[in-house]
């Protein structure tokens, strides 16, 4: 996406100078002084990467200290032979103000600004990048009325997309499209007004809705050629909520239109956290997060006011406004920053013991240390609090570490934890020489200066001391071959979390590698090793930071995945796109020591775990984070690579973040690999296991436009050739669980409408019997009648965007009712769905529901009618809701079959149940299907004449029912014409 803005600023640059310096008139001399007659030249960066500018960090960082903000102007941008002599460059904001503004600097900003936005006319994985950026920012995280805000945006969003999609429709119709989805678009934005802009709808900041909404605008605007318009709408985004435009929206956008006004923001910053590097831990942290508030504020302050200068630049007949001025933030107050190494106090190495004890011990584990050493070194306690007071430790940076550590324990009563604390005991050199020089006498040096390392890691406070030791570790573990006896020596949980810290403290990537390495080598050995490690960083604090790192996370994912943790040790929000990161460039196998093991692997059980080992809030939302980050590719890849295992866990994650954001559906139809897809499918059939594959396919299939489900199906039919795709959904619906048995049915069935209907087919006839025993209400289950009701929706064929079935409001609007769902902004989609929907695509859900109408009448004939009409009066209220809604759309058409034994027979066994259904004790909803229903089997005149002409609690019904929808009084209007008759 850079890359392509980059080549459109230096194409738009090339234009520039084409229109501004003909070949009759010499170029302006740079260093002269505007004159007053001349307009104000366009900033050099627009014309211009930003990365070509070669300017010293000093002359940057003095300019910014005194001005603030800089705008580097084609008549103060010196050459580099002209730099000693040139002057510190300062807005020249006084002589701007009376000047006006260049009409061709006017028409570039808007060609880099509409050039843009223009991407998402042409660029489908840009435009399915947007809609997947605005739906994060569009949750709802509290559950209060909106007044519609979400459903609005929702509308306006999908209208543009198929305004975008469906470009060969009539003009008419494409500018009523347009209109509306401006006024909805519209409505959103007024949330932006003064009362309204610093609160909140269903707990998201309406300063975000508002941003969405202005995108779209910009979208809008510039489908209909008003490029002014739409680039002032785009840099609204900015004003309306600049971190979320800087950061989410639109990051590409402004590092290269934006971020060069505010480089000296960004220099301050990388400056004041150099001058950080020798804190300790904890007050590092403290000042950091002082610090990235302070820069984060004054960045969005100025994104916004330079947003407003543009804006201003683009109205019509003004002239220059002033260049804004942002100067620096103030700088956060602390303490000094400067440490001294531990390494200048080994003279005191005699009291290390006692103090490592006092300040990284619990208390109740320094008394049973007491009394396992009672003639150990003591010292005085004032003295202790002086020496702490004194000295930086190597172990300073991991005791907020150990102290959360104790303090989650004992919050969760962990009692293997506190039992190990306990009883361990401070390692002595003494013992370590014992236990491994006892082994071999002639290696006694090498078993000497492998027990001091470990002694030393032990005990020392010097980093340096034990990164040393750490090396003497590895390589004696190395060299050693897996010696039992070194490797019962390394196991001691002493060892163990004195390496920890080390893996916490130390900045050396090659000593954190060693140590990353032998964990891993360990971990795979002794259960107990991997239940010292998460005991230790129970909240995986030391991971995190590795995982935040540039060179090891990979290395670190590996380690991770071989310790295994559970979701409730990765409660931070970080987890999820610092994952997504390994997933992303853990393409390359680690090898660490003997262990090999794959980082894309560790990162699918990490992610697993972070998508269903919490609450289901909890994972949805984790979820949801997945797909607004737009790594979905990531997991699509995930399902062609690895064993069965980790590729069954990518379709699981797949169809998690489905169901936690509809809107990435349509990205995975389109671009999943259908016949890795099929290959899982079939694995998993083998192996009798749980079929996330199925799951994810009956998940895709729930599209909302029946052209992009043909689209899909053929895809996933062509993907192993027609014939060995149907074979693959036959085998597995013989061998599919009783609750997958009507879905797979309903998906067979569905391939088998892409053909020839006419000619007959084993498929067909197999899945058509599957649907009718899973009618079934007395043989089957309540969870086997939740799936049949899925699978007869699925049929139908009609989804909203988020993958909700919609095939009842489409019937309900159809009669007239508009009232349906307890929710007008749910009949607003249908209406503008209907409003924007393609000749294209309304004949194709014609002709799907034609199919399938006769296809299941005919095959199913007077058992799938009888087995309908049994779910409407027997099934759990989802089935017999599915049902009815399936009658509806067959009955109409029904005409269609053209045998009138066949229509006949459908009167006779439907006719009694839709007339229960229509008496005032059911919902009205029920009623409305039941009388649109019996309207279309009226079509058929033996079916009139089967109604009783004298039943008055009939027509009372449909009097009552008139109110609502034509269906009724039509059916009085026949039922009245065949009494007189007779």
């Amino acid at each position: 996406m850079a890359s392509s803005l980059q080549e459109l600023l230096a194409e738009e640059g090339l234009a520039l100078q084409r229109r501004k310096l003909p070949k009759t008139r010499k170029p302006v001399n740079p260093s002269k002084r505007a004159q007053p007659h001349e307009s104000p030249a366009l900033p050099m960066y627009i014309c211009h990467d930003r990365n070509s500018f070669h300017i010293s960090k000093q002359k940057i960082e003095k300019t910014s200290s005194k001005k603030g903000s800089l705008v580097f102007s084609s008549q103060r941008v010196l050459s580099e032979s002209e730099g000693s002599n040139a002057k510190s460059w300062v807005p020249e904001g006084s002589r701007r103000d009376e000047l006006a503004i260049d009409e061709a600097a006017i028409r570039a900003v808007i060609s880099i600004l509409t050039g843009y936005i223009g991407r998402y006319v042409k660029d489908v994985k840009f435009r399915e990048t947007v809609r997947l950026k605005c739906k994060s920012c569009l949750v709802r995280k509290k559950m209060e009325p909106d007044n519609g805000i979400f459903m609005n945006m929702e509308l306006g969003i999908e209208s543009v997309e198929k305004l975008v999609e469906d470009q060969a429709t009539r003009k008419e119709l494409r500018m009523k499209t347009l209109r509306n989805s401006i006024r909805l678009l519209s409505i959103v934005d007024s949330l932006n007004s003064r009362k309204s802009k610093n609160g909140s709808t269903c707990g998201t900041p309406n300063s975000h809705i508002s941003a969405c909404a202005q995108l779209y605008l910009a979208i809008v605007y510039k489908f209909e050629k008003n490029n002014r318009i739409s680039a002032r709408h785009l840099l609204q985004v900015f004003c309306d909520s600049a971190f979320l435009a800087r950061t989410h929206l639109l990051p590409d956008l402004w590092e290269h239109f934006f971020l060069p006004h505010l480089l000296h923001l960004k220099i301050w910053y990388t400056n004041e956290v150099e001058t950080l590097s020798n804190l300790d831990y904890v007050k590092k942290e403290k000042v950091m997060k002082a610090l990235s508030k302070a820069y984060n504020e004054q960045m969005d302050k100025g994104t916004a006011v330079f947003a407003l200068y543009y804006k201003e630049w683009l109205k019509v007949g003004v002239k220059a406004p002033p260049v804004p001025i942002v100067p620096l933030p103030s700088k956060p107050s602390y303490g000094s920053s400067k440490r001294r190494s531990s390494d200048s106090y080994t003279s005191q190495s005699s009291m290390n013991r006692n103090l490592y004890r006092d300040v990284l011990v619990p208390t109740f584990e320094r008394r049973s240390m007491d009394l396992v050493d009672p003639d150990g070194p003591s010292m005085d306690t004032g003295d202790l609090k002086e020496e702490k007071g004194d000295r930086t430790h190597r172990r300073s940076s991991s005791q907020n570490l150990r102290d959360s550590r104790v303090e989650l324990c004992t919050e969760t009563k962990n009692a293997d934890y506190i039992e190990f604390l306990a009883c361990r005991s401070m390692p002595t050199e003494r013992n370590h020489t014992a236990q491994i020089g006892s082994v071999r006498k002639e290696e006694n040096t090498h078993s000497s200066e492998l027990s001091r390392a470990i002694y030393t890691v032990c005990t020392s406070d010097s980093l340096s001391e034990c990164e040393i030791s750490i090396r003497i570790i590895c390589k004696a573990w190395l060299d050693s071959h897996g010696d039992p006896v070194i490797e019962a020596a390394l196991s001691e949980a002493s060892i163990i979390e004195g390496m920890l810290e080390v893996l916490f403290a130390s900045k050396d990537d090659e000593i954190l590698e060693l140590i990353i390495s032998i964990f891993a080598e360990f971990v795979g050995r002794k259960e107990v090793f991997r239940r010292i490690i998460l005991n230790s960083d129970p909240r995986l604090d030391i991971f995190l930071r590795l995982l935040r790192s540039s060179s090891l996370f990979v290395k670190a994912a590996v380690l991770l995945y071989l310790l295994k943790p559970k979701a409730k040790q990765m409660i931070s929000f970080e987890w999820v796109p610092l994952v997504l990161r390994v997933l992303e460039f853990g393409d390359h196998m680690q090898i660490l020591f003997t262990v090999r093991c794959s980082p894309q692997v560790a990162a699918i059980y990490l992610l697993h775990q972070l998508l269903t080992g919490f609450d289901e809030d909890r994972n949805l939302e984790n979820a949801r984070q997945v797909v607004s980050l737009g790594r979905m590719n990531l997991l699509a890849q995930g399902i062609e690579r690895g064993d069965s295992h980790d590729r069954s866990n990518a379709a699981l994650l797949m169809s998690r973040c489905i169901r936690a954001d509809g809107s990435c559906r349509n990205y995975l139809a389109e671009n999943l690999n259908k016949a890795s897809l099929l290959e899982l499918l079939v694995l998993e059939c083998r192996k009798n296991s749980n079929s996330c594959a199925f799951a994810l396919l009956t998940e895709l299939l729930c599209l909302s436009r029946r052209t992009r489900m043909i689209k899909f199906l053929c895809g996933l039919k062509e993907a192993w050739s027609g014939m060995n795709t149907m074979n693959i959904l036959l085998a597995y619906l013989k061998r599919a669980p009783p609750e997958e048995y009507p879905l797979a049915a309903a998906i067979l069935l569905q391939l088998h409408l892409l053909g020839d209907t006419t000619k007959y087919s084993v498929y067909r006839e197999e899945a058509v019997e599957a649907v009718i025993t899973s009618l079934d209400c007395r043989l089957c289950n309540n969870k086997v009648q939740e799936q049949s009701a899925r699978a007869l929706l699925m049929l139908g064929g009609h989804f909203f965007y988020s993958g909700e079935a919609s095939a009842e409001s489409w019937l309900l609007q159809r009669a007239g009712f508009h009232e349906n769902t307890g929710d007008s902004f749910r009949s607003k989609e249908i209406v503008i769905d209907g409003f924007i929907h393609s000749n294209e695509e309304e004949e194709a859900i014609e002709d799907w529901q034609r199919k399938a109408a006769t296809v299941l009448v005919r095959s199913g004939n007077k058992r799938l009618l009888a087995a309908l009409s049994e779910s409407i009066a027997n099934g759990i209220p989802s089935l017999a809701r599915a049902s009815i809604i399936t009658v509806t759309w067959m009955t109409s058409f029904l005409h269609s079959v053209g045998e009138e034994d066949l229509q006949s027979m459908a009167c006779s066994i439907l006719m009694p149940q839709l007339l229960e259904s229509l008496y005032c004790r059911k919902d009205t909803e029920e009623r409305v299907l039941a009388s649109y229903s019996l309207l279309n089997l009226f079509k058929n005149s033996e079916c009139v004449s089967m109604l009783s002409s004298w039943d008055k609690e009939l027509l009372g019904n449909l009097q009552n029912l008139s109110l609502v929808t034509w269906t009724a009084r039509e059916l009085i209007s026949i039922i009245t014409c065949s009494s007189s008759r007779q």
